[in-house]
């Protein structure tokens, strides 16, 4: 009875992170593209992740202009003091996983749409925009979104 009930624990407590993608690279096919080929980068993007004296967190730059089928290398970096995330994805993607880290602020991610840095750290993400439209940047750590950690990505038709 408790393996039963834990069971069913453990699959409702899953059903919101499957929703918006597994934390474990499962995402498949997602509308703000794939992952790209790091020998086919076409431009580097270097993003700063930092708090502001004034309880401000934010990314510099915020707000990017791409290309359909350019595949794009963000070199992020972590010039705050505390940990930042780096997570691309559509809006409403954006806005699930933000409730379910909410809830679980200490998940685990391993996905290539995301990173997750410590203070002083950087890294890169390697991504290929497949579909035009505007998706975002956000850094899903419980209150960054609301202190300001997000931004847009414009991806313009070829």
């Amino acid at each position: 009875m408790k393996t039963a009930i834990l069971g069913l624990l453990l699959a409702t407590l899953a059903t919101p992170v499957l929703a918006s993608g597994s934390h474990a690279g499962g995402h498949g096919e997602m509308a703000v593209g794939e992952p790209g080929d790091k020998s086919k980068v076409s431009q580097t993007i270097r993003v700063s992740m930092k708090e502001t004296p004034d309880g401000k967190m934010i990314f510099t730059p915020n707000d990017f202009k791409v290309r359909k089928g350019q595949t794009i290398r963000f070199t992020i970096k972590n010039e705050g003091e505390l940990d930042h995330e780096f997570v691309l994805d559509q809006e409403d993607k954006v806005m699930e996983h933000k409730a379910v880290m909410e809830k679980f602020p200490d998940m685990e991610h391993d996905d290539p749409n995301a990173i997750r840095l410590k203070p002083g750290t950087s890294g890169d993400i390697v991504w290929k925009f497949t579909n035009d439209g505007v998706f975002k940047i956000a850094c899903l750590v419980p209150g960054h979104y609301d202190a300001g950690m997000h931004g847009d990505v414009t991806v313009a038709k070829k």
